[in-house]
């Protein structure tokens, strides 16, 4: 144990890596996770991606807990096949890389040169040296072409290698599955690889008693760590936090191996975890029948904060209505959370045509994302702009009051299997607003809005049956929010109970494998 390690432990005690491969500040339930454990006594080191350069080493508090942001490089992003020649496929592109570029910017230049020196020439009437030029202008003449045909050889051979459609592409990728089973990943998507060479260093010398391991990447980076601990002598436990289901998800990455090699990557790994949670009891079933778990996952919902600190609770807010230039008056609804299409945001923006009084808010974390601007763009079109309003993300802990402004807080959600099976965080911080709920009819949601009473449901991506969601939900949304005064309703959906699941689980796993539990080193700091 190293002397850095050591004088830590000296105080604390149990030490708790939670890795995450994002850059946590727009990750609200990872900062919970930190803090709440670090409050409940654990010595809490959270690793996170940096984004940029400014942001690798960068470092700060939760709490208690460390945030450290960890630089990735990607090296291995780009897959072995797209550095080799294609002699077969594509005889006549160049080899992968800028060389094609070069060619061709090379032969326009030789081509410019030689009009100017030409030019020249004539204007100084020297016969003898436009003579002297044909030969070349000539070459030039003839090889562009050559050359261009070439770059768009070798532009087309880059695309097909991107969407790896051939016969000869799907018969590779099936024979690493077949022959390679859980461990084709490392074939398919050997850019995993780089997130385990930029954390697994790093976990290791902090020596961790328990690693909690966000999502699918970092199980990997997870399981090897604590594997690699387990065999020098340290009993290190693993639990995994699972928050999606991984063949439900519209891929991040539309490249067909890449689903593929992340489902193979988590089967690999995921009989190592010591525990499993996760955000919804119908995905607990499906990770315990897909994974062969002994144990059913615990359900930790990303539900916010019941009751905040008296210095967060004293932080100014930003006011939604004020940054959206309209009045107490105006109908207001939002949307908060990540914009891409299978969040359905469009139909927010067509609504807007339809219901002439309602303004439109969207809280998301890049307010100048492509999709973003493909919105903008639409309500333009449609004559609505003044009403649509983008604004950005705020601390976690302020999103419920940030938002409770609104009259009807939106989740448009499209159907695909993993948006059927939770409550997703933004059910709960409109629900902790005491906003009315208007939300797209896949299952669990639905199904919950319906039983509580609390906002209204309409079928995805059709266009009139939202229109008249929203308008029942702000023609009466005293009703709508009456839901909220039911006995015992909000108090589950608080951090406070979920934190406590989670304690339970470290406490657990930790008690009796030499590292102290939360609980005891909070005894031990009050008797000493």
């Amino acid at each position: 144990m190293t002397a850095e390690n050591r004088t830590a432990r000296g105080s604390r005690g149990g030490r708790i890596v939670m890795l995450v491969d994002n850059g946590v500040t727009g990750d609200s339930r990872v900062q919970k996770e930190a803090r709440s454990a670090a409050a409940a006594g654990w010595d809490v080191v959270l690793l996170g991606r940096a984004r940029g350069r400014k942001d690798v080493g960068r470092t700060w508090r939760l709490g208690d807990a460390e945030v450290r942001l960890l630089a990735v490089p990607t090296p291995l992003f780009r897959r072995r096949h797209e550095f080799r020649r294609a002699p077969l496929r594509s005889p006549l592109a160049y080899p992968p890389g800028p060389l094609a570029a070069h060619r061709r910017q090379k032969v326009k230049a030789w081509r410019a040169d030689l009009h100017v020196r030409s030019a020249v020439a004539r204007s100084e009437g020297s016969a003898l040296g436009r003579l002297r030029l044909l030969p070349p202008r000539v070459l030039a003449r003839l090889l562009q072409p050559w050359v261009g045909l070439r770059y768009r050889r070798t532009q087309q051979l880059a695309r097909r290698r991107r969407a790896m459609d051939s016969a000869l592409d799907r018969l590779t990728t099936a024979f690493w599955r077949t022959t390679m089973g859980v461990r084709a990943w490392r074939r398919l998507d050997p850019h995993l690889w780089d997130f385990e060479l930029a954390y697994g260093t790093v976990v290791d010398g902090l020596e961790p008693d328990l690693i909690h391991a966000n999502d699918f990447r970092m199980l990997g980076v997870g399981a090897r760590a604590a594997l690699r601990a387990r065999a020098r002598g340290r009993d290190v436990k693993l639990v995994w936090d699972a928050h999606e289901f991984l063949p439900g998800i519209r891929p991040w990455d539309p490249h067909p191996r890449w689903h593929v090699a992340q489902c193979a990557h988590e089967s690999e790994y995921a009989r190592f975890a010591d525990a499993v949670v996760t955000v919804s009891d119908t995905l607990a079933g499906l990770l315990q029948e897909r994974h062969g778990l002994a144990e059913r996952p615990t359900v930790v919902l990303n539900a916010p904060e019941g009751t905040l600190s008296a210095e967060r609770t004293a932080e100014p807010v930003p006011d939604l209505r004020e940054l959206c230039g309209v009045g107490d008056g105006v109908p207001l609804a939002v949307y908060s959370g990540s914009a891409a299409p299978q969040r359905g945001l469009d139909i927010m923006v067509e609504a807007l045509a339809l219901v002439p009084d309602v303004h439109t808010v969207l809280v998301v974390p890049d307010t100048g994302s492509g999709y973003v601007r493909t919105l903008r763009a639409r309500a333009e079109a449609l004559a609505v702009a003044g009403r649509l309003h983008v604004l950005p993300y705020v601390p976690h802990h302020q999103v419920t009051r940030f938002l409770a402004a609104a009259d009807v807080g939106v989740i448009p959600i499209h159907h695909w299997p993993n948006h059927e099976i939770a409550l997703i965080t933004k059910f709960f911080e409109y629900a902790h607003a005491r906003l009315p709920l208007v939300v797209s009819d896949v299952r669990t949601m639905g199904a919950t809005v319906q039983r509580t009473g609390q906002g209204e449901v309409f079928r995805a991506e059709d266009l009139e049956d939202y229109a008249r969601a929203l308008k029942s939900v702000l023609g009466d949304a005293g009703r709508y929010r009456a839901a909220y005064e039911a006995p015992g309703l909000l108090d589950t959906w608080t951090w406070e109970a979920q934190a406590e699941r989670l304690n339970g689980i470290y406490s657990k796993l930790l008690t009796g494998s030499g590292a102290r539990s939360g609980a005891g080193r909070r005894e031990a700091g009050t008797q000493a």
